[in-house]
């Protein structure tokens, strides 16, 4: 949806998919379930490495930033939340990027409706040695500038905004730890991920898919799409992209946190003066 009508003027913009389950129906319909499900590796493989990132350098960052600016690493300040979210991501952006490079470009492929520039590989091998053979390692990472700022924008505001959520809730609504708690705290994040975050996504996809060099870079391709779109086409697609990263995010951030109390109960165990309990989780 995010490619539908690209760079064609309000009212010559074909809409082959009217909408999430219109487009899940006539992708199904013409392709199968296979269809839905392409580049589902590459996607696991991005994710892995994303995540690895974003949450297992956080924590770190974010102690030592607040050890060296407010002399106590326990201690939450917005500011260095953001930025240790922002910074978090974009080591996970850099290491993902091909990864998510080969899965738009076989997401986007389609032998019955064509949207967007097209890329027949076989499979996510097939795309990572026909984009090395053509373009060299520096066209595994087109696009990373745009994913950089995509993961930047959400990761600045996922965990900042979680633990936000968590704090009015406990504080205003009374709400208790558990797994209730966690729920709403995530959903409130995932959504302001997912408006912060689309914008840049869109560019990315656009970016990721472009045949040759339609656009010069990330703020090429935003005047260009805004320019002949419209301001609201960098918000294509976000009710498909709010069904993803809305569970996402809950699954992500409630796994997280349960994960992170049974290592403290280890820890205690092992280590019974062990400070871990301090931590931002």
């Amino acid at each position: 949806m995010q490619l539908q009508g690209e760079l064609q003027s309000k009212g010559h913009q074909p809409h082959h998919y009217r909408g999430p389950f219109h487009g899940v129906s006539v992708i199904v319909r013409n392709e199968g379930i296979r269809g839905i499900y392409r580049g589902l590796g590459c996607a696991y493989v991005y994710q892995i490495l994303l995540n690895g990132c974003r949450l297992g350098f956080y924590e770190p960052m974010r102690h030592g930033l607040a050890s060296l600016l407010l002399n106590d690493g326990a201690k939450q300040n917005l500011g260095i939340n953001m930025f240790c979210g922002a910074g978090s991501g974009l080591i996970g952006a850099v290491a993902g990027s091909p990864f998510f490079l080969v899965k738009t470009r076989l997401q986007s492929y389609s032998p019955f409706l064509p949207v967007g520039t097209q890329h027949h590989y076989r499979n996510a091998v097939d795309g990572t040695r026909q984009i090395y053979k053509a373009e060299g390692v520096a066209g595994l990472y087109r696009g990373v500038g745009a994913a950089m700022i995509r993961t930047g924008f959400g990761s600045s505001v996922q965990l900042p905004t979680y633990f936000f959520a968590k704090r009015m809730l406990t504080k205003h609504v009374g709400m208790e730890e558990g797994a209730p708690l966690h729920l709403a705290s995530s959903t409130a994040s995932g959504f302001v991920v997912c408006c912060f975050m689309h914008p840049p996504d869109t560019i990315m996809s656009r970016l990721y898919n472009q045949h040759g060099n339609l656009y010069k870079g990330v703020f090429d391709c935003l005047g260009k799409t805004i320019r002949t779109e419209g301001f609201f086409a960098i918000y294509k697609g976000f009710l498909p992209h709010l069904a993803r990263i809305l569970p996402h995010t809950i699954l992500t951030l409630s796994l997280a946190e349960q994960t992170n109390k049974f290592v403290r109960k280890i820890e205690q165990r092992i280590l019974p003066d062990s400070e871990s309990g301090k931590t931002g989780w």
